[in-house]
Formats: C-alpha cells, sequence, structure tokens
C-alpha cells in the first residue's frame, strides 16, 4: 500500500511547504504532478474491483465497427475503447486517457481553491484511489463535472452543460448533474431553468431513459447492497453541513454560492436515499464528492486567526490522513486495490 501513500505524500508536502515554491514554477510543478498522478492511474495492474470486467469492455470493442460503438450504452467509453483496439492498444491505453481527464478535473479545480495542494490532498484518499482506479467510466465522467463546475463558478452555464453531456458519454449518470445549472443560477432563472430543461431531457433521452428499467431492477428491486455506501455518503454529508452552517463567511459570488448551496442540500438528501437503495444511491453520491474538496480546502477562511486557521487545516489533513488509513486496512473491498501493481513492472 506504499504506492498510495506517496500518492497522498505529495500534496501534503504542497500544503506544508508549497508557498515557498516561485509562483512562476507553479503551473510545471502542477502539470508535473497531473502527469504523475495520471501514470499512476492508467498504468495500474489489476488494480480495483472491475478490472476485469474493463477487460471485457476492450474485447467487445474491439470486434465492434465504429457505428456499433457509438451507439452503445456508453458511447464515449466505448469510442475510446474502439479507438484503443484498432490501432493496436491495450487496456493501459484506455486506462492513461481516462485518467488524463479525471486529472484535468482535479488539477484544475484544485487550483481554483484557496490552499490547492489542500484540495488535491482531500482529492486522494477516495475521489482518485478508490473513484479514479476502480470506476473507470464514472470517474472520467466525475473529471468531466469538475471542469464543468469550474466553469459553472465563473457563470459559464453553457460550457458545464457541454462537459458534463460529454461526462454522460461515459456513464450516463453523469445526466442527473445538468439540473444544477439552472438551480445554481442567479440571473435570468426562468430563461435558464427553461434551456437547462431542454438540455436534460435530451441528455436524459440520448443516456438515460431506455436505462431506466434495467437500472432500477439492478439497483433498487434486485436490493444491490454497496459496502459501505452510508459511510461515503455521510462522508458528504459533514461538508454539506459545514457549508450551510458557514457559507455567508466564504467571500463566495452569487453564482458559486448557490451552486454549493444546492450540492450541499442533494447531499443532505442522500442520507434518506441510501437506505432505500444504497448502490444507486452511492453512485450517484459520488458527482457530489467534490463538495468535500471545496469546503475542506477552504473552510480556514472562516476566521482571520492565522492559529485557528493553522489548526483547521491541520485537522482535515488528520481526517483524511484517517480516511486513506482505514480505507486500505478495513475497506471490504480493498483487497481489489492491494498490492498496487504497475505496468510493465508487474509480476
Amino acid at each position: 500500500m506504499l504506492p498510495y501513500w506517496i500518492l497522498y505524500f505529495i500534496p501534503l508536502i504542497g500544503v506544508l511547504f508549497g508557498r515557498r515554491l516561485a509562483s512562476g514554477a507553479q503551473p510545471l510543478i502542477w502539470a508535473t504532478v497531473g502527469i504523475i498522478f495520471t501514470f499512476v492511474v492508467g498504468l495500474r495492474y489489476q488494480v480495483g474491483g472491475d478490472w476485469f470486467s474493463y477487460l471485457d469492455h476492450l474485447q467487445r470493442a474491439s470486434m465492434m465497427s465504429l457505428i456499433e460503438a457509438l451507439f452503445h450504452g456508453d458511447p464515449g467509453y466505448y469510442l475510446v475503447n474502439w479507438v484503443v483496439a484498432a490501432i493496436g492498444g491495450d487496456i493501459y491505453a484506455v486506462n492513461l486517457i481516462c485518467g488524463a481527464i479525471l486529472m484535468a478535473g482535479v488539477v484544475i479545480f484544485s487550483r481554483r481553491q484557496p490552499i490547492p495542494t489542500l484540495a488535491l490532498l482531500v482529492a486522494v484518499p477516495y475521489l482518485i484511489t478508490v473513484v479514479g482506479m476502480g470506476y473507470t467510466r464514472q470517474a472520467v465522467a466525475l473529471g468531466c463535472v469538475l471542469l464543468g463546475l469550474v466553469a459553472l463558478s465563473d457563470g459559464g452555464m453553457r460550457r458545464f452543460a457541454i462537459v458534463v453531456l460529454i461526462g454522460a458519454a461515459f456513464h450516463k449518470s453523469a445526466v442527473l448533474m445538468l439540473p444544477i445549472a439552472a438551480l445554481a443560477s442567479s440571473q435570468k432563472r426562468v430563461w435558464n431553468f427553461f434551456w437547462v430543461g431542454v438540455v436534460s431531457l435530451v441528455g436524459g433521452y440520448l443516456f438515460l431513459f431506455d436505462s431506466v428499467d434495467t437500472l432500477w431492477e439492478n439497483y433498487v428491486e434486485a436490493e444491490y447492497h454497496s459496502e459501505g455506501g452510508l459511510i461515503r455518503v455521510l462522508m458528504n454529508a459533514v461538508p454539506a453541513i459545514l457549508y450551510l452552517l458557514v457559507h455567508r463567511k466564504l467571500s463566495l459570488g452569487e453564482q458559486a454560492r448557490r451552486l454549493w448551496w444546492w450540492m450541499s442540500v442533494f447531499a443532505l438528501a442522500c442520507i434518506p436515499l441510501v437506505l432505500i437503495s444504497s448502490t444507486a444511491t452511492d453512485r450517484v453520491a459520488l458527482y457530489l464528492i467534490p463538495l468535500q474538496v471545496f469546503v475542506f480546502s477552504r473552510l480556514h477562511v472562516i476566521t482571520n486567526d492565522t492559529l485557528l486557521r493553522a489548526y483547521i487545516v491541520t485537522g482535515v489533513i488528520v481526517y483524511y490522513t484517517a480516511v486513506l488509513a482505514v480505507w486500505l486496512f478495513f475497506a471490504a473491498h480493498a483487497h481489489a486495490w492491494l498490492p498496487y501493481q504497475m505496468y510493465p513492472f508487474a509480476s
């Protein structure tokens, strides 16, 4: 499990010593960090609970025509697999592409926070380690959602809709994030509700509606149970409660304030829903993980007391150190991530 701790220590070192670096060096350093994480995610070997399922996806895509790949349930992911197979690539090429999209979202989103390295540190234990290395398709969708949230915070509703639809091409559940754009709008709300509603319906028609019956049968009627689903939902609920309590002290614009207010409300709404269907709610709640990154990387700004700020940052570090340790040592499916092996060095 040492490689996971090394990934965690990279942003930790940045939190402790990053302020000493020249601002001109920051872009190169972040690009290097993004590349390192992309290679760790993309070149993993037999890591993640669905490793062999993704090998099957690549095998099926290799036997499809381009049209068949584009009309598959997750056309974006199958297009990547089809192209990789057509040029003689393997699962590592697919995972590198997917890992790069995820890390682009993580890095760009993190760099928008007051302490970017702290934001990356918060992302490592679950968003990158578990989702990035375990749920490849949804990891790409989450990377697109992160890019969309950056755009939406700046008022770029159309950019948000576009990148979320791209994410939905990799995992259809990302469509459920589209209404956030309308709810977060602070101007021309009637118009925004109208066009976002239209885009949501189109996205649902293209990616989701034909799968509703199957998803309901698999996730609700079949009573699939997601190990630790309630715990992960509660992990989103903690920053949601904190945000609702202190959001007026975070110096946010109206658009960003409304965006994260609704994200917090949805995170809390997942608590009763997870009792009905833990797996379905757990998968949807993955798109609310950015709330953890956003809140915990800027919670310290609620006070001007330097010592108190240091205590808050230290508390966040201790908390996520515990999260990573508990997951690696006690999670029911952690064995699928251990030991970490990397191509071409895997035995």
